[in-house]
């Protein structure tokens, strides 16, 4: 069993898969530097206009548009390896075990021992599920996709309109206990409110909700690499057209209207689901289009070393936030705004492009992706270039 070679990589789908680690980062810096992004009371505690203004940037153009996009392209190389896997006769079932359950390991590190928002545990249980529809039909990934992200979003929109007047965010004591532990330079206490925050955003409930949120995008990723739309852009540059557009409505519609009347906390989850998968989408069509133009291809292989080390560069920006931000680091917990927290985005994020691409010139994968490989193929990858 050989590794599917790096020559044989969709460079675009690289692309996308970089600038979905710049979506993700500038989401999670929020969660990182601040206690609101988990228990409100943002707009309250950052009143300057500029400052609203970029709370409002990052709601509508990442926030659930990353992690979807991500998704996406989980479940889109899940379907690629299978694929691969299937033209040499081998069972996926094993090789897909060791993979996501070694997911799963740097998941548990992750979550645990950086940072409490972490997918990738998340990424590896919903990826088991997703071995059930391996050998399914196209139209029932795509029916179950709809069917389950269709369904949950109805049913939890429905529960939150009812109770929308018991809806309140921004407790007081929670934030106040989040300063003080995440400011403290004691270890123990850092990591103690990291699993308490673990349980609030993830914890069993989280486990019985991805199922229908997660597990879709996955879903959709498969089916598109079934169609192969993505494969060749340019036989399939009518159907991505059609799709770009449709998406692009779909995202204006549900990311930005709900501005329109005050984007009530009710509306979150369709906003989200509906509206993040929209963008994503969108996200992912647009840089496919581009890519089969030579400037737009230019400027967007920048990001194709980030996609090709994402995993390391997700787990990198956890690293660098932590050191930043808690009182084990640099103890800058609360005190950068909005707006700056966009600044530190793009400079770490220029900084892994350029990382990137000078550790690729000497390495064929990232340290984290060639140990993933290593355990996966059960052998020692080659690592110098």
């Amino acid at each position: 069993m050989q590794p599917y070679q790096v020559n044989k990589r969709l460079e675009w789908i690289d692309a996308a898969r970089g600038f979905a680690i710049l979506g993700i980062f500038m989401v999670n810096i929020g969660s990182f530097s601040a206690p609101y992004f988990l228990y409100g009371g943002a707009e309250d505690a950052w009143t300057a206009g500029i400052d609203q203004f970029s709370l409002a940037f990052i709601d509508i153009f990442f926030q659930a548009s990353f992690y979807t996009l991500f998704s996406i392209l989980f479940g889109f190389g899940i379907q690629i390896q299978k694929d691969s896997l299937d033209k040499k006769k081998i069972s996926p079932y094993a090789f897909f075990g060791r993979r996501l359950g070694t997911l799963i390991v740097f998941g548990i590190i992750h979550a645990f021992a950086v940072w409490n928002g972490d997918i990738l545990l998340t990424y590896g249980t919903m990826g088991f599920l997703l071995l059930l529809f391996l050998n399914s039909r196209d139209k029932t990934l795509a029916g179950w996709g709809i069917g389950l992200l269709g369904f949950s979003t109805i049913a939890f929109t429905g529960l939150q309109y009812l109770a929308r007047d018991f809806i309140v965010l921004g407790n007081t004591s929670e934030i106040e206990q989040a300063f003080q532990s995440y400011r403290s330079n004691d270890l123990s206490i850092i990591l103690a409110q990291n699993f308490q925050d673990w349980q609030l955003s993830n914890g069993l409930l989280g486990f019985i909700i991805y199922p229908f949120i997660i597990l879709p995008l996955f879903l959709f990723g498969m089916y598109l690499a079934r169609k192969r739309w993505l494969h060749d852009p340019l036989s399939y540059r009518s159907i991505l057209k059609k799709i770009w557009a449709f998406s692009l409505v779909v995202f204006i519609l549900f990311k930005i209207g709900p501005y329109l009347f005050g984007n009530p906390l009710w509306f979150a989850l369709v906003q989200d689901n509906i509206g993040g998968t929209a963008s994503a989408v969108f996200y992912l069509t647009t840089i496919t289009l581009l890519w089969q133009q030579d400037i737009p291809r230019k400027i967007l292989r920048v990001l194709t070393p980030i996609g090709k080390m994402a995993l390391s560069n997700y787990l990198l920006q956890s690293v660098i936030s932590f050191c930043l931000f808690y009182g084990a680091g640099f103890g800058l917990y609360g005190e950068i705004r909005p707006v700056q927290q966009i600044l530190i985005v793009l400079v770490i994020f220029c900084l892994q492009i350029i990382g990137s691409t000078i550790w690729l010139r000497y390495f064929q994968f990232g340290p984290v992706e060639w140990l993933w490989r290593c355990i996966t193929y059960k052998k020692m990858q080659p690592f110098r270039r």
